[in-house]
C-alpha cells in the first residue's frame, strides 16, 4: 500500500447548504468543486463528497465498543491530540450534541485513543480520534 494514497468518500446529505455550513464552516474543510446536487470538501487532505440524497442520509445500527453504542456506519479522521482537542472545544462551543462525548478509549492499552462521535445535520455519524501512539493505529 502506498502511504501517500488518498481516499475518496461520497455520502448522502439531506441539504447541500447545511453540509456547506457543517463541513466547511464548522469542521474547516475547504470546498472544492460543486453543483446543485453535490459538493466536494478537502477533508484533511482527502476528497469527501456530499451528495444530495435525503432518503439515504443518517444511520440506524450501532455496536457495543468499550461500553458505548458506536454507530456501525461512520467516518472521520485521525488527528494529532492538539487538533483533536481544538476540534472537541469548537464542537462543544457550537453546541454539537455528541453521540459519544470526547473521552479516552482503551486507556493504558496498545490502542489507547481519544475519540468522539457526533452527527452531521443529515444524521451521518462521524468519529474523530487521536492515538496516544500513532504507531499503534493498526496494532493488534
Amino acid at each position: 500500500m502506498n502511504s501517500n494514497s488518498l481516499f475518496h468518500l461520497a455520502f448522502p446529505v439531506k441539504d447541500i447548504a447545511e453540509a456547506r455550513v457543517f463541513y466547511g464552516d464548522l469542521l474547516g474543510c475547504p470546498e472544492g468543486r460543486s453543483s446543485e446536487k453535490w459538493v466536494d470538501f478537502n477533508f484533511y487532505g482527502h476528497q469527501l463528497v456530499a451528495h444530495l440524497a435525503p432518503e439515504e442520509a443518517g444511520f440506524s445500527v450501532s455496536n457495543d465498543v468499550d461500553d458505548h453504542e458506536v454507530p456501525s456506519r461512520h467516518f472521520g479522521a485521525i488527528l494529532s491530540l492538539d487538533e483533536w482537542n481544538a476540534l472537541a472545544d469548537r464542537l462543544k462551543a457550537a453546541g454539537i450534541k455528541f453521540i459519544i462525548e470526547p473521552y479516552i478509549r482503551f486507556k493504558g492499552e496498545v490502542g489507547e485513543q481519544a475519540t468522539m462521535f457526533f452527527l452531521d445535520p443529515s444524521g451521518n455519524a462521524l468519529e474523530f480520534k487521536s492515538f496516544a501512539n500513532m504507531d499503534y493505529i493498526f496494532a493488534k
